[in-house]
């Protein structure tokens, strides 16, 4: 009887061993997985995600040319944290970018950058952007009026005269020139005709036939295209001061096999092809591939607290001279 006790005892104390050898194990182990509050500190700045940067960016009306300042944008903002937004117009709408423009300043964005295409309607809109802390930067053109902070881009003026000494370059100071420009109201595009215009009555005998402005469409710039060149069957060049009036310009050149000077505004994969095909003469560009990495470098400049200058020259390349 005495030895069976004896076993009973020796088992339960081997049992009561092993239960505290567990309990050990355990405890070791939820101290791994789940450190205890008092090891814990406030994290620093640094370790804090931040929410991204919200930038609005809004285009004249869907083209080539802002795609790839699009894919410029997200290059530059692969190194930040940035989330963008951008919109566009199907067609060059004045009451469309309005909406656009209140429907971002409502969502309280962090910066917007604007292709204006109405440079003077728009300074409303532009300020009350501003007035709610929204910077608001223009790029191609401008609206000096409003209380943006900076513009991106060429000189306008400087454009028009790079294109009329082209021009003239081409045809020896002599000859008859037609022109298609965008919608009327773009300050970057009046300001082109005007120093076009300086140029050529400056430094030329060339005259200037006719100029027409589309409404930011292809199809309403061939048309244009196609009533000018019915009118003066004899011009010696077309100009063309607007990306939309350049791509539409080369499906005219090819339908109507024509032999006259062309030349673009804005470079783009398909007007430097046709440079090479030879519907393109010239190619004026203002250095577009570079405008997102602008546009994002100046805005995220102006969050972070630092003045930027109130024009950043992207400056102008002729091709194919």
């Amino acid at each position: 009887m005495n030895r069976v006790l004896s076993l009973v005892m020796l088992g339960c104390l081997i049992i009561l061993l092993s239960l505290s050898g567990c309990e050990g194990n355990t405890g070791m182990s939820t101290s791994l997985s789940q450190p205890s509050t008092a090891k814990q500190t406030a994290p620093s700045a640094t370790d804090i995600d931040r929410a991204p940067l919200v930038f609005g960016i809004i285009y004249p009306t869907v083209n080539p040319t802002y795609e790839i300042i699009t894919e410029n944008l997200k290059t530059a903002s692969v190194d930040h944290a940035v989330k963008l937004i951008v919109q566009a117009p199907d067609e060059a709408n004045l009451e469309q970018q309005i909406r656009i423009m209140e429907m971002m300043i409502k969502q309280g964005v962090d910066g917007i950058a604007i292709d204006p295409v109405d440079s003077a309607a728009l300074v409303e809109v532009i300020d009350k952007a501003v007035a709610k802390d929204i910077p608001v930067i223009c790029f191609e053109s401008d609206a000096p009026a409003s209380k943006r902070l900076a513009f991106i881009g060429a000189d306008n003026v400087q454009t028009g005269i790079t294109i009329g000494r082209s021009v003239s370059n081409l045809l020896d100071g002599k000859g008859m020139v037609i022109v298609e420009s965008g919608m009327p109201h773009m300050l970057g595009l009046s300001q082109r005709l005007e120093g076009l215009k300086q140029y050529l009555s400056s430094h030329t005998s060339i005259d200037m036939l006719e100029v027409r402005n589309n409404d930011g469409t292809e199809e309403d710039a061939t048309q244009q295209l196609e009533a000018m060149i019915s009118a003066h069957p004899h011009f010696s060049a077309l100009i063309n001061l607007d990306p939309v009036s350049s791509s539409s310009s080369i499906l005219v050149w090819k339908a109507k096999g024509l032999k006259q000077y062309n030349i673009a505004l804005g470079s783009t994969p398909t007007v430097q092809e046709s440079l090479i095909n030879g519907q393109i003469t010239r190619i004026i560009s203002q250095n577009e591939q570079h405008w997102g990495e602008s546009i994002m470098n100046t805005l995220l400049a102006i969050t972070d607290g630092q003045k930027v200058p109130p024009f950043i020259n992207t400056g102008i390349t002729e091709i194919g001279e």
